[in-house]
């Protein structure tokens, strides 16, 4: 390591893959213990990625997020409790309950939403991009898909037009090899940063479970895009240590093989993270015990932040649907 981060950047980035993590664990109790309805898409693996990018960004950048969204959301600032009660579909959660994991959003933070869609956020980024531009406006918008998503036309359409109006737009794409279970191999030729190339932009790869190798490729396409030059296109090889979603480990699938999943674990973003800040004196074991402590404890306080709020009322079940009132809405009588 280089030591051209300064310690506060070294111990934020911890803090915040540390804290991704451990909110995706205590999520994955939640889901076996029922108190999380349905399943949630696991981002333990690929922390490097969210923090590395929103590292890069400044507060009124805005990202765009995927199924798979939960770090995304944290790494640019979103609140722990707010995001467990709308997990566990309480209204003090960031969607009021309605939304669920995989639409969990904040515009006042600039989060313009998880999307169960794949590869919707490409041309939402884009939008907001070209509305950044049109204003004078010196943001940035970026997009986060994976791997599955670089054969969606949504997102070549989207890669297109902002290479085409100079977006300042930044596609990331994190490659964590599978599109489920499809191995990115076997549906596409070319990598996806290559392909990304016959755009007019700039296609780079870089090793998505180092973040600083992230940060330093983030900084270089963040300043290309406020200098007016347009999008860049940022493929991230990573790779998530569970399966596609909290359901699978029940239903033994075998399309990764364990000695694939411990190769990846001795990449493990934050432990070599860990080992490199404190080697190089940017940080001590003492510093990485007290953040830990201070996590356990924003974790804990945002659980129970969660439980203690209410649940939303039957009476109250369309509301929120429509910008204005649907007309000709009957008086549905719903009582909570």
């Amino acid at each position: 390591m280089s030591n051209i981060l300064p310690s506060e950047l070294a111990q934020k980035m911890y803090y915040h893959m540390a804290r991704i993590r451990r909110f995706e664990d205590k999520v994955i109790t939640l889901v076996d213990d029922n108190e999380i309805a349905g399943v949630c898409h696991e981002y333990s693996g690929q922390e490097a990625v969210a923090v590395g990018i929103c590292s890069a960004l400044s507060a009124s950048d805005i990202v765009t997020s995927t199924h798979r969204g939960h770090g995304h959301t944290l790494a640019k600032g979103g609140d722990v409790g707010r995001m467990f009660a709308e997990l566990l579909a309480r209204t003090t959660g960031y969607n009021q309950g309605r939304g669920g994991s995989m639409h969990i959003a904040d515009v006042g933070l600039g989060i313009f939403g998880a999307n169960g869609i794949v590869g919707a956020g490409a041309p939402i980024a884009c939008g907001a991009a070209h509305k950044f531009k049109a204003a004078g406006e010196n943001r940035v918008a970026v997009s986060f898909f994976g791997d599955g998503a670089i054969n969606q036309g949504v997102v070549h359409e989207a890669m297109n037009l902002a290479a085409i109006w100079k977006l300042p737009v930044i596609f990331i794409c994190e490659n964590n090899q599978y599109a489920i279970s499809t191995p990115l191999r076997e549906v596409t030729i070319l990598e996806p940063h290559v392909r990304a190339r016959a755009y007019g932009m700039p296609g780079v790869a870089v090793d998505g479970m180092d973040v600083e190798a992230v940060y330093h490729a983030a900084i270089t396409a963040v300043e290309r895009a406020r200098s007016g030059n347009g999008p860049t296109f940022i493929e991230c090889l990573t790779y998530r240590y569970f399966g596609h979603y909290t359901g699978e480990r029940h239903m033994k699938m075998t399309y990764r093989t364990q000695e694939e999943l411990e190769s990846w674990k001795l990449k493990d973003p934050i432990k070599s993270w860990t080992a490199r800040i404190v080697e190089s004196g940017l940080c001590s074991l003492k510093d990485i015990q007290a953040i830990d402590a201070e996590i356990e404890t924003e974790i804990q306080r945002g659980v129970d932040f969660a439980r203690s709020g209410p649940l939303p009322v039957s009476a109250e079940a369309l509301d929120c649907m429509y910008a204005v009132p649907y007309p000709n809405t009957p008086a549905w009588g719903i009582e909570s």
